[in-house]
This record gives structure tokens, sequence and C-alpha cells, in this order.
């Protein structure tokens, strides 16, 4: 009898043992880093945001890093070679949906952006989606790397004489 007492409250203080409270604060698996970045109008009297500054701005290394990154991570295969566009949006030019602000542009690629972009946060480290953008940036400006080729205007027809 005292052996099963004993063993009774054995396992009675192994299930309490297994009570104690657990962590709650752990992320899930696969959780987006937590940017937190506006994007659009906030609401409100003329509030003025801090955003995040990209720290490789106007760095020529970090550039050329970024343009690797873009060929790299396929971005290419739907912003186009050389950010022109085709699946996805054009890259070169300065009007975007979500803001075409260095940390807006971190923003759509680190948490993606419906119809179609993926979110990279959790795949891609920030420094090179810092890089990312630094190449982005510089598309259509003197800055590109590796610009693309214009074709030479056709010739002009010559009119033949009577």
């Amino acid at each position: 009898m005292r052996i099963l007492l004993a063993m009774v409250a054995g396992l009675l203080a192994l299930g309490l043992a297994g009570c104690v409270q657990q962590p709650t604060a752990a992320a899930p698996t696969g959780a987006l880093p937590a940017v937190g970045i506006p994007v659009g109008p906030i609401p409100g009297p003329g509030k003025e945001v801090d955003l995040p500054t990209n720290p490789y701005a106007g760095n020529a290394v970090a550039l050329q890093e970024g343009r690797r990154l873009f060929v790299w991570y396929n971005c290419y295969g739907c912003h186009g070679g050389r950010g022109g566009g085709g699946m996805g949006p054009s890259l070169r030019n300065k009007k975007w949906i979500y803001g075409g602000a260095p940390a807006h542009v971190f923003a759509s690629i680190a948490e993606g952006r419906g119809k179609g972009m993926p979110a990279w946060g959790t795949k891609v480290p920030a420094d090179q989606i810092w890089k990312l953008v630094t190449y982005i940036e510089s598309l259509n400006t003197s800055d590109e790397p590796d610009k693309p080729i214009v074709p030479p205007a056709p010739p002009t027809p010559v009119k033949a004489m009577k």
C-alpha cells in the first residue's frame, strides 16, 4: 500500500512539474522580421514618420553587390534583366504603389506585397536587402551599373527622286 501511495505521489509530482509555464514569446517558424515601415498616408494631423535610411546609400561596392544579388536571387525572372518589368512591375520608373523611399522598397522586398511579390525577409538577410535597394535606386540614373543597351534609331528612308 505504501508503495502504491508513493507511486501515485510520484506520478502526481511529475504531472505538476509538466505544468510549468512555457515561454510564449517565441516567434513562429518563418516569421517575418519586424520591419514596421508605414505605407501610405498616416491618419491624423500631419504626422512625420522617421523612416530607416539605407546604410549603403552612395556605396559603389554595395551597388555592384546589389546587382549581383538581383541576378543571383532571380529578381530578373519577374522584374526583367535590368528591372524594366515583365511579370512583375518595372523598377526603373520612380512611381511606386507602396512608396519609393528606400525604406518602402526594403519593406516591399522583406514583407512582400499583394498580387505576386513574395516576402523575402525570412530568406534574405537584411544587409543583402539593403544592397538590393541600393541597386534598385540606381536604376535609370547615371550611377546604374550594366545599363541596358539602347538600340540605334532606324535609318530614315531616302525619298526617291523623280
